[in-house]
């Protein structure tokens, strides 16, 4: 007779409950000595109250109650359970009344409400808490959720305004018990260590007994660790780690004093299955930087009661906008705890999970008002066969090209006897153009960096996006080419760099050989030391990357995100923009790039149009032919067993067996534990296939039993995981990628590029109107505020203002609505109308004269003062007689004049500093130029002023 929807109820609560450590027993096997945790079922409450489903023990007395109802809605069985609180009957012990901690539960979700909280409001939880987690919670003086309520105030003194602010908006909702919370704070405003005060009160004034910290990517747990251990807080002299016991998690075991735990969502998912060993290479990758996640279905999580859901109080997710709502929500959503997310650009997604409970909003926009970011602008590359592919003439003879291993890098001749085109997608997959890439970067030497960073003596520091490391390694060649440079001026910035692979012959038992394959170190620096000094020293200038700084990694001195790959993602554009927006003081720029003046923006160099195609939130392959085998495999590598995952990854398997060589697919074999590529292909299908798992079920479940529900999920769990264990191993997957890049590419040497445009693209040109709008917009309103302003619409010749009322002008220019610098005041109306501005400008405050006088006289060209003013000392130079100065007074005057271009003009009190109090101040001038030094002052300021 099958099992009622009741009894199905009870059977599974009854596993749940058992394997939180509690023991069921009936009321009339009642035996409270049997253990700390008994769960008397079917529990005689005093009269009018009927039956508890389940009473809970704990320690002999009575703390709780269970709600069972079958598989259906739990709303509105609140009311139940909360009868049950009130229920026991006066002569039994409690531990407090009404009892305390309530459940409702079906079986398949369960519900809890702590009535010790402020206000009891039940929450969904994964199982039940164990008994020592109850006995902990019954013998606090306030709960946790009453321990926020009572918070200090926040001391605010090595806090900036917005890191506070996003301190006590997060405490407020923690006020309101709300579980979880999404900080957005742009790049560079201090997120992680907004974090680590918010970890530091939490373990400090409310108690919290453990606190996750999570990140997707090995290189970001790294840097939360060193976050931790600089952080000094402010009521003690100590630093964190000797306040509170911090954990970066290098293996699966969780070390008991930790206070804060530090690990990635992949290497925390392997702890929760069980796993002893964790392949640590799983960690250095995100399935978000290639943004390719699946969505199929998510990683079966099962209760362990080694990490029970109460173990954590608190998760700070980091980069939470990234790719583990995909997979992962279930692993966050298995603890029983406040999720607390960080991110600089979340999507809607994002926002959704964490309820809408938006705490603190700070984007880009504000960021650059505040100084903490740096705008940009966007410099547009065009050329043919970027956007249009070519074709490669074979002639009427045919002719010979290479042909490249993507691998090796070997070239071979081959015959081309018909032509071949290709497409601008094949472009640095099918084909390389090495034309398409030296043209790219010509334009990027010859155009972009004259106009974008006039004066510069050496290349601004450069990040480069590759699609791949074979496109990378091409940029790089052709970079050192263009720029006439050596190894050290553009490396490649890969998780392979500093690694080479090695292949070997090894003898087998059957005495045969096989080919094994690894990847050695080779050189001296590893990716973080590359990494390292492209962020501290002069060399590299220009780093090629395919994903790995991409998101999350700090290298303040970049000036020019330059685009050679495509993005569909919206939120994985906006973090590898991001890379650039990091604020830098100009000393430290100019230890890196020594003819930096200042960091105030960066430039996109974007040559494949990634500023101008749609993105979407996010790129899934969920359910899509067009899923890569690279997405395939980091799925199944994260635990990710959806069915059409599997079967598409068998389809895969079996065409790939066709391009591998005997050899290949004998290494292969060995590396899957003797198990060939059709064996996998076979198994994956098999495991995918409802009567294969109706038969394992059975096979289980025992002769003559017709397996359940139940059963047949657990077999197809088996057989899931059966199939994908070779896949878990990042060196199986990583050679099944690297042969199959074994392919060729053919390097088309024979078609010359040319470059259609280079130059501000739209949204920078439109950027760049609205800049210079305002300015004149707001020049002309506030013309009688601000007495520079007054003095230049007079336009009283020569210029008689001082520095004090330029600063002014520049200081309220910054501040909102128009919020600009003269440097990017200039930058615009050289885009806007690049004609009429002869030479770079912005640097010294003079240049505001001459933005100003061009906004009102547009006709008149904008040249930089200092310009004016040394073309007008050359004029005077010419006016005087050859013979009538000294060559130490020529010194001198040439002195005054560049002080004049730069401060307007050349006062007394001047030579008291600078060059002229190193050489004698006024005393000496006075030496050189006798009676003669105040009238030459005088006629300097008034036929240089500009």
């Amino acid at each position: 007779m099958p099992e009622t929807p009741e009894q199905k109820a009870r059977r599974e609560i009854d596993a749940d409950l058992t394997a939180a450590g509690w023991l069921v027993q009936s009321s009339d096997e009642l035996d409270l000595t049997a253990g700390r945790g008994i769960a008397v079922r079917e529990f005689q409450m005093k009269a009018g109250f009927g039956f508890a489903d389940y009473l809970l023990y704990l320690d002999r007395k009575a703390v709780g109650a269970i709600e069972a109802k079958p598989e259906g809605t739990l709303t509105g069985v609140e009311a139940q359970s909360a009868k049950y609180a009130a229920g026991l009957p006066d002569n039994l012990p409690a531990h407090k009344r009404p009892l305390p901690f309530l459940f409702e539960s079906n079986g398949s979700v369960s519900y809890f409400t702590n009535g010790l909280d402020p206000r009891p409001r039940s929450r969904q939880v994964f199982n039940f808490p164990r008994p020592e987690t109850l006995a902990e919670w019954i013998a606090q003086p306030a709960q946790l959720r009453a321990r926020l309520k009572q918070l200090p105030e926040l001391d605010e003194s090595r806090l900036w305004k917005v890191q506070a602010r996003a301190i006590r908006n997060l405490e407020e909702s923690f006020a309101k018990a709300d579980a979880r919370a999404l900080i957005q704070m742009a790049t560079g405003s201090g997120k992680t260590f907004t974090a680590v005060n918010v970890a530091y009160r939490l373990l400090k004034f409310s108690g919290a007994k453990r606190i996750l910290f999570l990140v997707d990517r090995g290189n970001l747990g790294r840097q939360a660790e060193d976050e931790f251990a600089n952080f000094e807080p402010p009521d003690d002299p100590r630093k964190f780690p000797a306040l509170y016991t911090v954990q970066r998690l290098k293996s699966n075991s969780i070390n008991p004093a930790a206070k804060v735990v530090i690990t990635t969502i992949q290497r925390l998912y392997s702890m929760l299955k069980g796993e002893t060993e964790f392949d640590a290479a799983n960690e250095e990758g995100s399935s978000f930087d290639s943004a390719k996640p699946w969505r199929g279905a998510p990683p079966d999580v099962v209760y362990n009661p080694a990490i029970p859901p109460e173990f954590f109080d608190f998760i700070i997710v980091d980069e939470c906008h990234r790719s583990i709502y995909e997979l992962w929500s279930q692993v966050l959503l298995y603890f029983d705890c406040f999720l607390i997310g960080l991110t600089a650009t979340p999507a809607g997604k994002t926002i959704g999970f964490f309820n809408q409970n938006l705490v603190m909003q700070y984007g880009h926009d504000e960021a650059v008002t505040d100084c903490v970011n740096v705008d940009f602008d966007v410099y547009r590359i065009r050329t043919r066969i970027t956007e249009q592919g070519a074709t490669i003439a074979s002639g009427d003879t045919g002719i010979y090209v290479e042909k490249r291993h993507k691998l090796t890098r070997a070239e071979r001749l081959a015959f081309l006897n018909q032509d071949l085109t290709y497409t601008a997608n094949q472009l640095d997959r099918d084909v390389v153009s090495e034309s398409q890439i030296r043209t790219v970067l010509q334009q990027f030497r010859d155009r972009v960096l004259p106009e974008a960073f006039p004066g510069r003596k050496e290349v601004p520091k450069t990040l480069i996006f590759a699609k791949d490391d074979s496109h990378a390694d091409d940029i790089v060649r052709l970079a050192r080419e263009v720029f006439a440079e050596g190894n050290e001026f553009c490396q490649k910035i890969t998780y392979r760099t500093g690694f080479t692979k090695v292949t070997k012959k090894v003898a087998n038992d059957d005495g045969t050989e096989s080919e094994v394959t690894d990847w050695v170190k080779t050189s001296n620096l590893t990716p973080d030391e590359i990494l390292g000094n492209f962020r501290n020293s002069f060399y590299p200038r220009i780093a090629v990357t395919v994903d790995m700084i991409s998101t999350g990694t700090d290298v303040k001195p970049i000036e020019c995100v330059f685009f050679l790959r495509n993005v569909r993602s919206a939120g994985f554009f906006e973090q590898m923009k991001g890379r650039g927006v990091r604020v830098i003081s100009s000393d430290k720029l100019r230890t890196v790039t020594p003819s930096a003046r200042a960091k105030d923006r960066f430039i996109i160099v974007d040559a494949v149009g990634v500023c101008e195609h749609d993105k979407t939130d996010s790129c899934s392959l969920n359910r899509q032919p067009s899923a890569s085998l690279e997405g395939l495999l980091n799925y199944v590598a994260q635990g990710g067993l959806d069915p059409d995952a599997l079967t598409t990854l068998a389809g895969r398997l079996a065409r790939l067996q066709r391009d591998f060589s005997r050899e290949q697919l004998a290494e292969l074999k060995d590396a899957a534990g003797g198990r060939s590529m059709p064996d996998l292909a076979h198994d994956l299908l098999i495991a995918c296939d409802p009567d294969a798992q109706i038969e394992e079920a059975k096979r289980f479940a025992g002769a003559g039993v017709e397996p359940s529900e139940e059963h047949i999920k657990a077999a197809a769990e088996r057989l899931a995981q059966d199939a994908v264990t070779p896949f878990l191993k990042a060196a199986f997957r990583r050679r099944i990628l690297e042969i199959r890049q074994q392919n060729e590419q053919t390097i088309d040497r024979h078609t010359i590029d040319e470059a259609l445009y280079s130059g501000f693209d739209g949204a920078s040109l439109d950027k760049a109107r609205s800049r210079v709008k305002n300015f004149r917009d707001w020049i002309e309103k506030n013309r009688d505020e601000f007495t520079a302003l007054q003095i230049l619409y007079a336009g009283t010749k020569p210029l008689r203002i001082s520095m004090k009322y330029l600063r002014e002008l520049k200081d309220a220019l910054a501040r909102p609505p128009v919020a600009t610098t003269p440097t990017q005041l200039w930058t615009a109306y050289e885009a806007v109308d690049p004609y009429t501005v002869g030479g770079a400008g912005g640097a010294h405050l003079s240049d505001l004269v001459s933005l100003v006088r061009h906004a009102l006289l547009p006709e008149d060209a904008l040249l930089p003062y200092a310009d004016v003013v040394r073309a007008r000392y050359e004029m005077w130079l010419k006016e005087q007689n050859v013979d009538r100065f000294t060559p130490e007074q020529r010194e001198w005057l040439d002195r005054m004049a560049e002080h004049i271009a730069t401060s307007l003009t050349i006062e007394p009190d001047d030579f008291e500093t600078g060059w002229f109090g190193q050489h004698g101040s006024i005393g000496h001038a006075h030496a050189l130029f006798g009676d003669q030094l105040r009238p030459i002052m005088a006629e300097l300021n008034e036929k240089l002023a500009a």
